[in-house]
């Protein structure tokens, strides 16, 4: 199947940011959705958005800690449209702060959910996609998995070890299946939210502010993945701002 029309897709972390705008866009140009989030209320919303523009999109509310959740939402592509193409993993953690904080349960939060829940979709996934014959890993990363800085070690360490997973993973798919890892840098999403070091939450949040680029602009960057032909695997997409070292 060439491009993105008619291609079943799934996504974690649609209800905001780079997940929703990814999932408009793939909307937009044919595919066929299954959105995966905490957020059910917004998840119903988006899907109904979709619907309302012609597109066919169905949600389940996923935590990608939990393993049964992804394997919910990968068994919902097959019965509703008897497939899956392509697994974007995109939910993730960015509880940011100084290691003298000691916010342990915010560190286990991040392993929880950005690796663990990375994983948990190639396990849900694989298995699906080794049946069919075909199949497209994409996962979001980040910049910080190429340069640590200050408040962000173990947020840069989960997301060295989504980029070492998926590494592992394309050497080990064969000719049929196709992994795509995706880093983008600062992104004007609600990320500075989610830190409860004030003072940090505060500096992501001027940064962004000042140098941020949208959220489309990782959608498009994951939609020219997905568009390829498909001996063809787009391996690794770095999107930041020009302004952001």
């Amino acid at each position: 199947m060439l491009g993105i029309d008619g291609k079943v897709v799934a996504i974690t972390g649609a209800s905001s940011g780079i997940g929703e705008a990814t999932a408009l866009l793939l909307a937009e140009r044919g595919a066929r959705l299954v959105l995966g989030a905490r957020r059910s209320e917004r998840l119903a919303d988006l899907v109904a958005r979709i619907e309302k523009s012609g597109g066919a999109a169905v949600q389940t509310r996923t935590d990608v800690t939990r393993r049964d959740d992804l394997d919910a939402l990968v068994a919902l592509a097959g019965e509703r449209f008897g497939r899956l193409d392509v697994l974007v993993s995109n939910a993730g953690s960015g509880t940011i702060s100084p290691l003298d904080d000691l916010r342990v349960d915010e560190w286990d939060q991040m392993v929880d959910v950005n690796v663990k829940g990375v994983l948990h979709g190639i396990g849900a996934a694989l298995p699906v996609f080794r049946a069919q014959g075909t199949g497209h890993f994409i996962t979001t990363a980040s910049t910080a998995a190429f340069r640590i800085v200050p408040t962000m070690a173990v947020y840069a360490g989960t997301k060295f070890a989504v980029r070492a997973i998926c590494e592992g993973l394309r050497q080990e798919a064969g000719d049929s299946l196709r992994v795509t890892t995706v880093s983008p840098g600062v992104v004007g999403t609600d990320f500075a939210d989610a830190s409860t070091n004030p003072q940090v939450r505060a500096q992501i949040a001027e940064m962004r502010d000042r140098i941020a680029i949208p959220p489309e602009a990782i959608a498009q960057a994951i939609a020219f993945a997905i568009e390829q032909p498909a001996n063809v695997d787009v391996n690794e997409i770095v999107v930041r701002p020009t302004a952001q070292n």
